[in-house]
């Protein structure tokens, strides 16, 4: 029987990562009373496959944690059964929501935590725990991204169901997906610079990569603001596309101008002929030129 909770305020110090034990998780169990709330020892709580957040800052946590020691849990974990208690070995729980705050008491070395015993599937779990972080402002916008993402592909939503589950406009959903096109290396070089989202939406719009890979190493040496940086993008493009109308007028010119060529020969055949020479012409397609042969008799026939 999991006891109530109790107050506790140990000295803060590290304590070491469980490891994930290997038996099979069964799909449904039992579950206890989920309006209560249980102290669940750390050592049996495992985190979320499908959390978002992949960074956590390490001196945010020792605040919390001292935070924590001070106050205690003031919000409990959300946490559910995938291993359901045995003769031989007691409950183990996936963490729902509240990673920050098991890492922090992971620090105080805390043999319990206060725990919320939610009554969810894994699909369900997955889907809370990705919500959940997305409605906290301290997820960085390639974390956001990969988050909606993970969202669609797990579940098979729509970009509009994925809008009508986070409460957000369609556009909101595109806008973010779209920066997924930027590589790791480029996300990890917006995320270490302190580039914003901006900033990215800009970069997707050159796609060559390596030509993009120069564009964000300049805007980062120059410090270019968001507004900098769109009018950079934008002149490269509209140079680019000024050489590619140009190159198009240039081939078009050429071909006017073989037409052209072709049309003077056959007048001049024509002429001659009219007047009494009897020329003849004939043309053969060698791809990459046209052989033209003319026959003139010495004498008028």
């Amino acid at each position: 029987m999991l006891d109530l909770v109790k107050t506790k305020t140990p000295s803060l110090r590290f304590a070491p990562e469980p490891q994930i034990p290997q038996s099979p998780f069964p799909p449904e169990v039992k579950l206890p009373n989920s309006a209560a709330i249980y102290n669940i020892p750390v050592k049996n709580i495992f985190p979320n496959p499908n959390q978002p957040r992949k960074d956590f800052d390490e001196q945010s946590l020792y605040g919390l944690a001292q935070s924590i020691k001070d106050y205690g849990i003031i919000q409990p974990l959300s946490v559910r059964i995938i291993t359901p208690a045995s003769d031989v070995s007691p409950p183990v729980y996936e963490l729902i929501a509240g990673e920050r705050r098991l890492r922090a008491v992971r620090l105080l070395f805390w043999d319990t935590v206060p725990c919320v015993i939610v009554n969810a599937d894994k699909q369900a779990s997955a889907e809370i725990a990705i919500i959940e972080n997305l409605q906290r402002e301290d997820l960085n916008f390639f974390e956001q991204a990969k988050a909606i993402q993970k969202l669609i592909e797990l579940f098979g939503y729509t970009q509009e169901q994925t809008a009508r589950k986070l409460s957000v406009s369609q556009s909101y959903i595109a806008n973010k997906i779209r920066i997924l096109k930027l590589s790791e290396k480029e996300r990890a070089l917006i995320s270490e610079y302190g580039l914003t989202e901006r900033h990215a939406r800009s970069f997707i719009r050159i796609t060559d990569e390596e030509e993009r890979q120069k564009i964000i190493d300049k805007v980062i040496k120059r410090s270019m603001n968001v507004s900098s940086t769109d009018k950079y993008i934008d002149k490269i493009l509209n140079e680019k596309n000024g050489r590619e109308s140009s190159n198009h007028r240039k081939n078009i010119f050429i071909v006017k101008d073989v037409r052209l060529f072709l049309n003077t020969i056959d007048k001049v055949v024509n002429t001659i002929s009219q007047s009494g020479i009897n020329v003849k012409s004939e043309k053969t397609d060698k791809g990459e030129y046209i052989e033209i042969y003319l026959t003139v008799p010495k004498n008028k026939t």
